[in-house]
């Protein structure tokens, strides 16, 4: 059905049932509206589908109106709380926006109780119009009310970051600028924003140095700053206290450079930290992960951190992915990360350095939807135990490891899968050993790891094995 229909009846259906409840829309708020429909898709007839009088009775999905019954003007209208552009689903079918969508500047000049402006995908010509009658700079427009600024997928819209951020957002909770073409330096004065919950910036072509200023929003929940081109050391600011409430952090695909600040350590509500793909220093893996046990996820591929893996596993039962690709690793995996992680869907330790063999203990995680070795100096025979992992294993580019035939085959007996290009170990007697490893296997959740109970029911198969 063409969306002009869809709107149509939703108009005549709506107004049946709520033109009793709600006062027509400030008759400057009204007409700067239908200014700004236009200007997003002139194609659609918008005063006749929604006269001026009937606007805030049934209004295009994604518009909303309300009215304060506190206040006491002499007449009574109602005021744009939101405008949402852009298709996002069915469901959700905000006024679309034509190939030929131009940004009018009444967006920020016009609504004085605008709590949510939302653009999804509205601003992909080679050159965006950007209609400005009184060419008033973006950055005195916007009204203090605004809550929510969100612009996902609008790669047209190329402007400084200062002319956003250069302004009194006091009830700003969420800043959202995704994929668009905002350049430029994250101003100091983001940090006067106390309200904000997230600040999600990532696939811009944002510079510079980030602002310490922004370690001082205590309320903030989400800082997502990724595939930007950010330099510098990463504040510490941002782990000194205040972000008591971080859930996620993710400075990925930047310029950062230093050590990975320590205070990192403090942010007892992180569940995800991604520094993936920057150019942090030499100074090993940080052992503050260790002491962070809400961690879910961890990614600092890409970065030349060197050292070992540490022993820091034992608190951190709940992760659920470990991306620790190309960071010049080298020495053991160790066998604890088999023993406590047992929540991992995946782990990638892939073109390090690492050597030794791949831990028995690795046949413990069987919720793993990945493991991926590839590219190592790893040797000796894969354990048995790793047949519950199965396909998810990859040992690619491993030369001095070597599998047995039996974990080469499949239920058919025939060979198959990724072990089946493996080298083929010398024939010897593993029965045993294969079939203690066997013993290490539990169950997807288990916590808790008891040696006891390891040597006693070794003790137990090997006894039968003799009798």
């Amino acid at each position: 059905m063409p969306f002009s229909s869809q709107l149509f009846l939703t108009f005549f259906f709506s107004i049946l049932l709520l033109s009793h409840q709600q006062p027509p829309l400030n008759p400057h708020e009204q007409e700067s509206l239908y200014k700004v429909l236009h200007s997003i898709n002139p194609t659609i007839p918008w005063r006749t589908l929604f006269p001026s009088h009937d606007f805030c009775i049934s209004p295009p999905h994604g518009i909303l109106c309300d009215y304060d019954d506190s206040q006491n003007d002499t007449v009574s209208f109602s005021h744009l709380l939101q405008l949402s552009f852009g298709y996002v689903s069915d469901e959700s079918s905000n006024p679309p926006c034509s190939d030929n969508a131009t940004l009018n500047s009444l967006l920020f000049t016009s609504f004085p109780f605008l709590q949510k402006l939302f653009f999804y995908n509205c601003f992909n010509a080679s050159s965006l119009i950007v209609s400005t009658p009184q060419m008033l700079p973006f950055s005195f427009a916007f009204s203090s009310t605004l809550q929510e600024l969100v612009f996902i997928d609008n790669p047209s819209l190329v402007m400084p970051i200062a002319d956003i951020i250069l302004q009194n957002f006091t009830s700003l909770r969420r800043l959202v600028l995704v994929n668009n073409g905002f350049h430029g330096e994250l101003p100091e004065t983001v940090g006067s924003f106390v309200n904000l919950e997230e600040v999600t910036l990532s696939g811009n072509n944002l510079s510079g140095e980030v602002p310490t200023s922004l370690g001082t929003l205590e309320k903030l929940k989400v800082l997502d700053l990724s595939h930007n081109d950010f330099h510098g050391c990463v504040p510490e600011s941002f782990g000194d206290g205040k972000f008591m409430e971080m859930v996620k952090l993710d400075l990925s695909h930047n310029g950062f450079g230093c050590r990975v600040p320590e205070s990192l350590g403090q942010l007892q509500s992180l569940e995800l930290l991604d520094l993936s793909f920057n150019k942090f220093g030499n100074f090993g893996v940080p052992l503050f992960l260790g002491k962070v046990p809400t961690l879910k996820e961890v990614y600092l591929s890409g970065n030349n951190l060197g050292g070992v893996i540490p022993e820091i596993w034992e608190n951190l039962g709940g992760i659920r992915g470990i991306g620790f690709s190309m960071m010049g690793l080298v020495g053991e995996i160790p066998a604890s990360m088999g023993v406590y992680l047992k929540n991992l869907t995946y782990l990638g330790l892939d073109n390090n350095m690492l050597v030794g063999p791949v831990p028995e203990e690795f046949g413990l995680l069987d919720c793993a939807d990945e493991i991926n070795l590839e590219n190592n100096n790893l040797s000796g025979k894969v354990p048995a135990s790793i047949r519950v992992v199965g396909e998810k294993l990859k040992l690619k580019g491993n030369t001095q490891l070597c599998v047995d035939d039996r974990l080469m085959r499949c239920d058919n007996g025939e060979r198959c899968g990724l072990l089946s290009q493996m080298k083929l170990c010398n024939k010897a007697d593993n029965d045993i050993l294969d079939a203690a490893a066997f013993l290490l296997s539990s169950a997807c959740g288990v916590s808790s790891f008891d040696p006891l109970v390891l040597f006693f029911s070794l003790l137990g198969f090997v006894f039968c094995l003799y009798l």
